[in-house]
């Protein structure tokens, strides 16, 4: 597979890789280890006063399902701590572009801020597309938005960062993605090239990924975590053990897990 691209060590693993093991490679339902799934929770809270902490999720399904409805289960954690959660819908595949959807979402965080303004902090949380998405925010041009968000934290979790291998998935189907369209789309590419220097140097960056997700989720994650460092972003990285794909955001539900945790702290920890 010859497509342009390669890591600056050399030939990026994922081009080395059979079609056939690319594509299980970016199955996330093909790594799970459990034996069944838990019904989640979908009730959250209304947003009171708007001097709150807001926490922004990204719903997941790789920009071809899912939608903020879904992904309320997970609230009740953080709003019983006084966090206002928004839950943030864009128009996924075949509707939407990779494009259209890293618009919307941008334009859903100044709405926030604009709407909001004396917020307490502004948090970024995707997972899995969503978390890509969620990384996209930290390349966005605020200026041409008339507003700079007071963004105090990401939390991106087991997300992909560089698009071009979905490009020869099964994934792409719905998105008709070009070789140039996922790299305009990869945050990864960005950072190593473009070496976007963050707003605010302090603006902590979790990148998060499940002890069962596949071994190139992982590469993508260090990858990204790595490139973040290295051009001088405050990030951290995280395995959590004893989740795949689905638990590690389906555990949010539960205010001791670890990941729970983490957000809470950060959070309170920033105000």
């Amino acid at each position: 597979m010859d497509v342009p691209g390669a890591s600056r060590a050399g030939q990026a693993p994922w081009k080395k890789m059979s079609a056939e093991e690319l594509e299980n490679q970016y199955s996330p339902s093909r790594w799970v280890v459990r034996l069944g799934a838990e019904e989640a929770l979908r009730t959250y809270k209304q947003i009171g006063s708007e001097a709150l902490p807001f926490f922004m999720f990204f719903h997941g399904g790789y920009w071809q399902s899912g939608s903020k409805d879904e992904s309320a289960f997970m609230v009740i954690p953080l709003t019983a701590q006084g966090v206002a959660v928004v839950m943030v819908a864009y128009d996924i595949a075949p509707k939407g572009t990779l494009d259209q959807m890293v618009d919307q979402v941008t334009r859903s965080v100044v709405f926030v801020q604009k709407r909001y303004p004396h917020n307490k902090g502004i948090y970024l949380c995707g997972h899995s597309a969503g978390a890509h998405l969620a990384a996209m925010m930290l390349l966005a041009n605020w200026t041409k938005h008339g507003v700079t968000p007071n963004l105090r934290g990401f939390f991106l979790v087991s997300g992909v960062y560089n698009l071009q291998p979905i490009v020869f998935t099964s994934q792409n189907a719905p998105l008709l993605m070009t070789l140039e369209d996922a790299q305009r789309n990869s945050p990864q590419w960005h950072l190593e090239v473009a070496r976007a220097q963050p707003v605010d140097p302090s603006c902590p960056v979790l990148v998060a990924v499940g002890q069962h997700d596949s071994p190139e989720f992982h590469r993508q994650s260090r990858e990204l975590h790595q490139a973040l460092c290295r051009d001088g972003w405050k990030a951290s990285f995280e395995e959590l053990r004893d989740v795949d794909h689905f638990e590690i955001i389906e555990n949010l539900t539960q205010k001791d897990d670890a990941l729970t945790q983490i957000i809470l702290k950060t959070i309170f920890q920033e105000l």
